[in-house]
């Protein structure tokens, strides 16, 4: 007979694609994992899976326990949803500089929504405080996505297998942005398990501590800001401890547009800004290390979350930023 499945059991196993024009300019294999794919839209569905179904198996959450959890978005769409599937209301703090279609679609799909004032993590006001504040109040299931292994394990299980199963082993390097670091850690561990040479590469914006924690062993390097969403982390999470990475670099938002542009207009494949920065590390290492790669990436969500900003003219030019530049030059 055959077996089907809640929303819940299809998180995952989405398709891996050739980003043509870019692979033809290196001479790369240059592919994206279409995580927009995922029932909540993005690649946090895979942590909030993670997150949500571990605590259930050791009891921690409960049956139609509430779940709180500060996030950028996609996290908590993704926690929303799959919360939904199995029982569970979501209660989402978010720092009130995000899109508001994030924040509208959280409403939408049934979560409560507090936006916060942005501060830094060492700020008692920073919204992942506030949220195991909300937790502790009120016998909340906080998901700590950020310090909960169980992220970086979603990734270990289900992303990692899923690329080297569609690349038939012959993947030679992931890259990946840091959000929390399940992502990047959970795949690359897989990956360099099965095959010890891949690369894992950090794909970071300006102003975000990665590159100097991966290049410099520290996380002290301020050089700037990104309007990048949902990425960009100022310190070591327990997800980015066991991270073991090989290269970081600093992509700039002028690059992950250009790259956002060329592959809406050209290709189809409509994507936001951590996208661009993903794809143009998968483009710096092609160039460097020469052709012939096979470089694996993730396109994190679809762009409709941004509309209002990366899409909007007047609102780039007000950031400096050119939609309409070539994507040759990112490779000039």
């Amino acid at each position: 007979m055959p077996t089907y499945r809640g929303v819940d059991g299809h998180i995952g196993n989405t398709p891996l694609i050739r980003l043509n024009k870019l692979s033809e300019l290196t001479g790369c294999e240059i592919l994206g994992k279409a995580e927009y794919m995922n029932p909540g839209g993005s690649v946090k569905d895979r942590a909030a899976w993670g997150i949500i179904t571990d605590a259930e198996e050791k009891g921690l959450l409960k049956p139609g326990q509430t779940i709180v959890e500060g996030t950028a978005g996609n996290t908590g769409i993704g926690l929303t949803v799959i919360g939904a599937a199995r029982g569970h209301k979501s209660v989402i703090v978010i720092p009130e500089t995000q899109a508001p279609e994030k924040i509208l679609l959280l409403r939408t799909l049934g979560a409560e929504v507090r936006p916060v004032p942005a501060k830094p993590y060492k700020d008692p006001g920073n919204y992942n405080h506030i949220a195991r504040r909300l937790a502790e109040e009120n016998d909340w299931f906080w998901a700590n996505q950020f310090d909960n292994t169980a992220n970086r394990q979603a990734h270990y299980v289900t992303t990692g297998p899923e690329i080297w199963q569609q690349t038939e082993g012959t993947v030679d390097a992931f890259v990946a942005s840091v959000g929390t670091g399940g992502t990047l850690a959970g795949t690359t561990q897989y990956l360099k398990e099965k095959k010890p040479g891949v690369l894992s590469v950090c794909a970071d914006p300006y102003g975000a501590a990665m590159w100097s924690w991966f290049t410099q062993g520290n996380t002290d390097t301020d050089d700037g800001d990104s309007i990048a969403e949902g990425i960009g982390q100022g310190r070591v999470t327990k997800n980015v401890e066991a991270a073991a990475v090989d290269a970081a670099y600093r992509i700039d938002d002028q690059t992950a547009l250009t790259i956002v542009n060329q592959l809406l207009r050209e290709e189809g494949i409509f994507v936001g800004l951590s996208s661009g920065i993903n794809v143009g590390g998968a483009v710096r290492l092609a160039k460097e290390r020469g052709p012939g790669q096979t470089i694996v990436t993730i396109l994190c969500d679809s762009g409709h979350k941004y509309q209002s900003k990366l899409f909007n003219h007047a609102w780039l030019a007000e950031n400096g930023l050119d939609p309409n530049r070539a994507i040759e030059s990112i490779l000039a």
